[in-house]
């Protein structure tokens, strides 16, 4: 019996229970859903997904379809051809992935065929870790305790890539070099992100071998390379986080913990906004009151020189240069930046996440929503609204040699760089003084 494999937010080989999954009776299709919701990604983030499902292709000697339009249709049209009753994929737990399963279900049973989900983006998928009384954590530390006593399964066994079947031609068919292409002419980076899946895994070794025991001391420091870059490979499926925990697992030192538990909060997020759809949007708790958000044209003026890094300020500009230039930002700038377009410009985080949605390969829906969230002090165990983020003390502190800062902002101690837009001294007073009086007014 044919099986199907819908790929989804898992385009690998390796530890894939939905590949596995749709070759149990032997050979499968494979097909991958090329939505209208994809169409609207920045350039960048199409151009990368294009390559990452070339590889995959081509690993699977041609046998993967990329198909355009809705999933349900692509999905029970591949499932037609290829005569299969079954097609496997893995579950999503983010609202606009829920809603996608739901129309294929319904799509494949009305033409008597099954959608079996299997596994999920995550090591513990979201809605499993609950307090003792059925609720779910609100506070991440207990959450990641909790996370870490349920623990999660061993990585699977890797799909077989030579007994994968190829579809006929389609007219719907996406040329994945075209787009590719499109994407990086229309959004150009300096050079695109690593999208071949043995190399990454590579990384992942590397990483584990040679930089996770200095993980704890330098993961704050955007001037060294502390970090393990993995965050595109996660975002795109291409590393599952099981895979990531079988290998800190027998590490002994103390930074293999540290690492985990900044794989929790990516579970945590994703728990929070499975339980709060709303907050994709929403702020979970107040803060500020809606006059006291800037707009109009001061706060277009704010937010343009903020996203082109001519704030005045050297480590949030060099941030948000990286990212124009690289489509990634070291986390602890993304705290600094955000912490800035907040609370000193005071621009709704909304605002913020959409650009870094636009900004970001790496972007992965429920952690952008929610670290913005973060930020904020909007969300679940949020940084208090209080803590406003010095960015000059910040910048000493985490890049002491201004390494960072000169990369990105090389004209930084010239006069071709901008004064301040805003005394920090001065908003951080104004922006209290607003939140105290919220506070004042939502309890009386």
């Amino acid at each position: 019996m044919t099986g199907l494999w819908w790929a989804r937010r898992d385009l690998r080989l390796a530890d894939n229970p939905a590949l596995t999954g749709a070759q149990e009776d032997g050979g499968a299709a494979a097909v991958f859903a090329w939505t209208d919701g994809i169409t609207r990604w920045s350039g960048r983030r199409s151009a990368h997904l294009a390559r990452v499902l070339w590889q995959l292709r081509d690993q699977a000697g041609g046998a993967l379809a990329v198909r355009r339009g809705a999933a349900d249709a692509v999905v029970a049209q591949a499932a037609r051809e290829a005569g299969a009753a079954v097609v496997w994929a893995a579950r999503e737990f983010t609202p606009a992935g829920i809603t996608e399963q739901d129309a294929a279900a319904a799509a494949l049973e009305a033409d008597g065929r099954e959608l079996r989900l299997i596994g999920s983006p995550y090591a513990v998928a979201p809605g499993r870790v609950r307090k003792a009384d059925g609720d779910p954590y609100k506070v991440f530390t207990p959450f990641r305790d909790a996370w870490r006593q349920h623990g999660w399964r061993s990585p699977a066994d890797a799909g077989d890539p030579a007994s994968l079947r190829p579809l006929a031609p389609h007219q719907d068919d996406i040329d994945l070099d075209q787009r590719a292409a499109h994407g990086d002419a229309s959004d150009p980076l300096v050079e695109p992100h690593e999208f071949r899946e043995d190399r990454l895994l590579a990384d992942l070794d590397a990483f584990i071998a040679d930089d996770l025991r200095r993980y704890r001391d330098d993961r704050d420091r955007p001037d060294l390379d502390g970090t393990s870059h993995l965050s595109t490979a996660l975002a795109f499926g291409q590393i599952h986080p099981r895979t990531v925990l079988a290998a800190t697992a027998r590490e002994r030192h103390p930074s293999a913990r540290v690492f985990e538990s900044e794989l929790a909060w990516r579970e945590f997020h994703a728990d929070v906004l499975f339980h709060h759809p709303g907050a994709r949007r929403e702020s979970l708790t107040p803060v500020l009151r809606e006059r006291d958000w800037l707009d109009g044209r001061d706060a277009d003026e704010a937010f343009t020189a903020w996203r082109d890094g001519l704030t005045g300020f050297p480590l949030v500009d060099a941030g948000m240069r990286q990212l124009a230039q690289t489509g990634w930002m070291h986390n602890r700038v993304r705290m600094v930046v955000a912490s800035l377009l907040v609370k000193d410009l005071r621009v709704p985080w909304q605002r913020g996440a959409d650009h870094f949605r636009r900004a970001l390969v790496d972007y992965d829906h429920a952690q952008n929503q929610l670290n913005w969230q973060w930020v904020a002090g909007t969300g679940r165990d949020a940084s208090p609204f209080f803590r406003i983020f010095n960015p000059m003390t910040q910048a000493d502190k985490f890049d002491p040699a201004r390494r960072y800062v000169e990369r990105w902002v090389p004209e930084v101690d010239t006069p071709a760089y901008p004064a301040p837009i805003v005394d920090h001294a001065t908003e951080r007073r104004i922006t209290l003084d607003l939140y105290q009086a919220a506070k004042a007014e939502r309890s009386s």
